[in-house]
């Protein structure tokens, strides 16, 4: 029997890039807000092994973040017991939307359980920043502030309502933004206090812009609409709009070689009520 489980897309409100550490992580300030968009992970428990069904060409079954939660926590957790993954996407990939990362943090929450290995989710998120920096929030199921590398959360409720997404015909991958990121300065830190004003400036924008053709087009057509932010590492952009009508009437006039949807931003991970009585959060609720 197959069960079925969320992981949602997430924007970041803003990213600062501080500086980089010895071993190439960069070391940034952001703010994530989930997504009512999601990729649907089907788990059906086997005997042994670990593999993937569906048709995802695009990234191979070994470099799918998901597969690798799987493997890892099967290892960590010294687990006989195998998995077969089915992933429904709806996240377009390399956009800077989370996707992978999302998949990866819901295989984990819900192998967590399936598996009867019980553990925390602090113990959870530190197994998944090895898979990758977005991986913690999403683990920890809700709007964050975060800092270090990505992994330092403190949970936040930024104001929710209607935005319209557009992602460009191109595959922006995140280790290759990184790669090609330097830092023209030292920006000082910002406490949480100054988050609001913060929203909206992204180290990483000019870069992509310069690079991507494609990212820059987007952005120059949505700014007619708003103040269009890129989310990660691109090459998504999004502008709010005051409800759903009005974020699809834009869409409609949407060039043809870029995707667009309408979407609800959301403070909390669409599996935290289904998988709460399983974990324990540091403040109780």
């Amino acid at each position: 029997m197959i069960q079925w489980f969320s992981a949602p897309a997430k924007i970041n409100l803003f990213l600062h890039i501080l500086g980089q550490r010895e071993d190439g992580y960069h070391i940034l300030q952001t703010a994530f807000q989930f997504l009512t968009l999601e990729d649907r992970i089907g788990l059906h428990l086997l005997d042994n092994g670990i593999r993937r069904t569906g048709d995802n060409k695009e990234i191979p079954e070994m470099d799918d973040l998901a597969v690798r939660a799987a493997l890892l926590l099967q290892q960590q957790g010294s687990i006989a017991r195998g998995v077969e993954i089915h992933i429904d996407k709806s996240i377009p990939i390399g956009a800077g939307l989370g996707g992978g990362s999302s998949d990866a943090a819901t295989v984990l929450l819900a192998l967590n359980q399936l598996w009867e290995l019980h553990w925390s989710l602090d113990k959870l998120a530190h197994l998944g920043l090895k898979l990758g920096a977005d991986v913690p929030v999403f683990i920890h199921g809700r709007a964050a502030w975060a800092e270090g590398v990505g992994e330092q959360l403190t949970p936040i409720a930024p104001n929710t309502g209607w935005l319209l997404v557009i992602v460009p015909n191109v595959h922006i991958a995140t280790a290759e933004v990184f790669g090609k990121s330097t830092l023209t300065s030292k920006p000082m830190p910002i406490k949480i206090h100054g988050l609001q004003s913060s929203f909206g400036r992204n180290d990483l924008q000019a870069m992509v812009i310069a690079h991507y053709p494609q990212a820059a087009g987007v952005r120059t057509w949505l700014s007619a609409f708003g103040n269009a932010r890129m989310s990660g590492s691109g090459g998504a952009f999004y502008v709010p709009v005051n409800n759903q009508q009005e974020g699809q009437r834009i869409r409609q006039q949407c060039p043809a070689a870029w995707s667009g949807f309408v979407v609800q931003t959301c403070n909390r991970h669409p599996l935290w009520k289904k998988l709460q009585a399983g974990y324990r959060y540091a403040d109780g609720a």
